[in-house]
């Protein structure tokens, strides 16, 4: 059968798990488009995480579809994860190693909640989805979480952990999406994608 020929998908996010998650899927990344001007992830006062969530992606697709030089056929893929802890606060990056611990500690035996916003656009449209996964972390000895935190691994991701990571085996329970937790939702991604024409390389080969 003939093949046929998916828009170039193009990151407005530097994640490198991201990247990997739809690469691991079949999509082929044209690059990446960084924003013209850096987008400010400070959260608003009693914003909820999925507001936040939702507001910041669309934020860094907007900022990436003004870069210039932007391919004018580019299909680009924004998205912003946030945890909330068990008091209902939502958790960015932390600021540093001490913030890091504070994290943790809040979230050590306690279920909390991640959300994962995703925006697609092309300039002419945009479409967006938003999940929420619960976690349960186990109990953590303050010696492990300032271990943990040691390893710098904490320090450029939401809640102060990552799920791929180390802290893997600090997760005793999940309920949801595991690739939305890492930070990309892969199922509701693809439909997303799907609906500006770009689909999986093993897809539009044998299709």
């Amino acid at each position: 059968m003939a093949s046929h020929r998916s828009p170039a998908l193009w990151l407005a996010t530097g994640s490198p798990r991201r990247r990997d998650l739809l690469e691991q899927a079949g999509f082929p990344i044209a690059g990446r488009i960084a924003p013209g001007d850096p987008v400010d992830e400070t959260l608003r006062p009693d914003e909820s995480a999925s507001a936040a969530a939702e507001r910041l992606a669309r934020a860094k697709l907007a900022a990436a579809l003004a870069a210039p030089g932007r391919p004018t056929d580019a299909v680009l893929l924004a998205a912003d994860t946030l945890v909330v802890g068990a008091d209902g606060v939502p958790l960015g990056k932390p600021r540093d190693a001490r913030e890091a611990e504070r994290m943790l500690a809040g979230l050590s035996g306690r279920w909390h909640a991640v959300t994962t916003a995703v925006a697609v656009g092309d300039g002419l449209r945009c479409r967006q989805v938003t999940v929420t996964s619960w976690l349960k972390m186990i109990t953590l000895d303050p010696a492990v979480i300032r271990a943990y935190v040691a390893t710098g691994e904490p320090l450029d991701k939401a809640g102060g952990y990552g799920l791929q990571g180390r802290a893997g085996a600090l997760i005793e329970r999940i309920e949801g999406d595991c690739s939305a937790v890492i930070g990309l939702p892969l199922a509701d991604t693809s439909r997303l994608l799907a609906a500006f024409g770009v689909r999986p390389a093993w897809l539009t080969t044998h299709a």
